[in-house]
């Protein structure tokens, strides 16, 4: 595992760090637990598992799970997280039960926004746990597409289509022949404004697609050969709509309004991403500014 000498954890909310003695060993499960600490990171500890160190001296396995569990959940990106990982999945196998039974819950249902960061959590310890699984890291990168179009989040649109071609790239580097990925990734690099390298990853997997896919992707092949565009990458009109959704929450209705014509006054835009909530927003900003057949309009289409 990596030495905690030149890496130090990352400071996290409710979390304290615990540098046991040389000769700690991690027992638990009846002895089917026996883990020599030395030479692994810090120990991350709930803040009132760490206080109890006072009267217990050393943490015992209850106490280590929990915190290994908190530190992954709160950021799986955190200093040590492969080590932290390894250690859950090999001590801790009904932790890693549960996280599974916590993915297989979210997507049971239809999830709320807030939902979406916990989700990818999930999904992001469970690759920690099974790196060349490269479903995982395609199931991340649609969720934050999900979240990069969605009218709650398109405040981090950018921050979540970047994320979304990271996880595909990565997906592609474990399965290059996964053409459900190939398309999203063609996907992804078109919301981003890379239109003729979306070309060119989807011309490449053409052979790939069903039938019924393959004409539809031929066709997104057609219209950037010809040019047929809109006239901003998309990622740049669905920040402008979060600056409209912010307009409207603020009262400012008629300048939210001109935003969003302004969006869907480009019909390839449109077309190709209809987002039935900015209609709904549209009329609720119409309504309150007193255009009721506009108003009742854009209902019609949301």
């Amino acid at each position: 595992m990596n030495s905690s000498e030149q890496i130090k954890p990352t400071p996290l909310d409710g979390i304290r760090y615990f540098d046991p003695a040389p000769d700690y060993v991690l027992t638990g499960r009846d002895g089917r637990v026996d883990i020599a600490w030395q030479d692994r990171p810090p120990i991350p500890l709930l803040e009132e598992d760490y206080l109890a160190l006072e009267t217990v001296g050393a943490p015992d396995y209850d106490m280590v799970g929990r915190g290994l569990y908190a530190a992954l959940r709160h950021n799986p990106d955190c200093a040590f997280a492969v080590d932290y990982a390894k250690l859950l999945k090999d001590a801790y196998p009904h932790i890693v039960s549960e996280l599974g039974g916590q993915i297989i819950m979210l997507d049971a249902k239809e999830v709320d926004t807030p939902y979406l960061d916990r989700k990818i959590n999930f999904l992001k310890i469970m690759a920690l746990f099974e790196p060349e699984n490269a479903g995982l890291p395609l199931e991340i990168a649609r969720t934050f597409s999900d979240k990069g179009t969605r009218i709650s989040t398109l405040h981090q649109a950018v921050s979540s289509w970047y994320s979304a071609e990271k996880f595909l790239k990565k997906t592609l580097e474990l399965n290059p022949d996964d053409w459900h990925a190939l398309y999203e990734y063609g996907e992804a690099l078109y919301v981003l404004g890379r239109y003729e390298q979306a070309a060119e990853v989807w011309s490449g997997a053409l052979r790939m697609f069903q039938p019924s896919e393959r004409a539809r992707v031929e066709a997104r092949i057609a219209g950037i050969l010809a040019g047929k565009l809109p006239l901003v990458p998309p990622l740049d009109y669905l920040t402008a709509l979060s600056i409209a959704v912010e307009e409207q929450h603020v009262g400012r209705n008629d300048e939210a309004a001109a935003i969003i014509e302004d969006v869907l006054s480009d019909p390839v835009f449109a077309e190709q991403f209809p987002m039935n909530e900015i209609y709904y927003l549209l009329g609720t900003c119409y309504q309150e500014i007193g255009l009721m057949a506009e108003a009742a309009e854009a209902f019609k289409r949301s």
